[in-house]
């Protein structure tokens, strides 16, 4: 089943919630919050205990409200039952080549994980969506401003370490989008089923997000 994947959703709201290691149960109830507080992207990553199924119902969960995609895809298997999942887009955790090379091929939005010069650059000329900035905790606000320096045209989506603090500073280093997990999905939240919360801190970021990137 090939998934959908709206290119203006990302644009309307800049910020992709990474959900991992979650129940199925957990999983439902996060996305409908999820989407009541204005998320628009999100990833469940394949080191999740049964990914495939919870993409599978996040999308029926999601009901077109919402890109659902696949993160922490690692090979061309993974990437395979993400696909036939329904997962709209494919973010890597590293420059994983030969799954970049057939996302592209297939016309599936992908955002490799790069930390290097030579893997952004690397990751953007074979034609990826964005480049995932990961772990961007390691360098900052700063190291993305220095990307952007020799690589002005490149999408640039820092992931990790990435909080409300520092969202204002990593919007000015030139991000066009972020990647964020634990401050969205906190484990302790959502396993009191804190719903509201979730709903809140969704709503909080990507507020945030489309006023310091749009």
């Amino acid at each position: 089943m090939r998934g959908v994947y709206h290119a203006d959703l990302l644009k309307l709201a800049p910020v992709v919630g990474i959900l991992r290691g979650f129940s199925g149960e957990q999983s439902r109830c996060v996305v409908r919050a999820a989407a009541a507080g204005g998320l628009r992207n999100l990833e469940i990553t394949m080191n999740t205990a049964g990914a495939a199924e919870q993409i599978s119902e996040a999308c029926l969960v999601a009901n077109d409200q919402m890109n659902i995609g696949a993160g922490t895809v690692t090979s061309l298997d993974l990437l395979n039952q993400a696909l036939e999942a329904g997962a709209g887009f494919i973010v890597t955790p590293t420059l994983c080549i030969p799954v970049v090379q057939r996302c592209v091929e297939l016309g599936v939005p992908v955002f490799p994980g790069s930390m290097s010069p030579s893997e952004v650059l690397a990751g953007w000329e074979l034609g990826a969506t964005m480049v995932k900035v990961f772990p961007s905790e390691l360098m900052g606000p700063s190291y993305v401003r220095s990307l952007k320096a020799p690589f002005p045209g490149v999408c640039l989506m820092p992931t990790g370490g990435v909080d409300l603090t520092s969202l204002g500073e990593y919007a000015a280093a030139g991000a066009s989008a972020f990647g964020i997990g634990g401050p969205l999905f906190d484990r302790a939240r959502v396993e009191a089923e804190d719903w509201m919360w979730v709903e809140r801190r969704c709503r909080e970021f990507v507020d945030a997000a489309t006023r310091l990137v749009g």
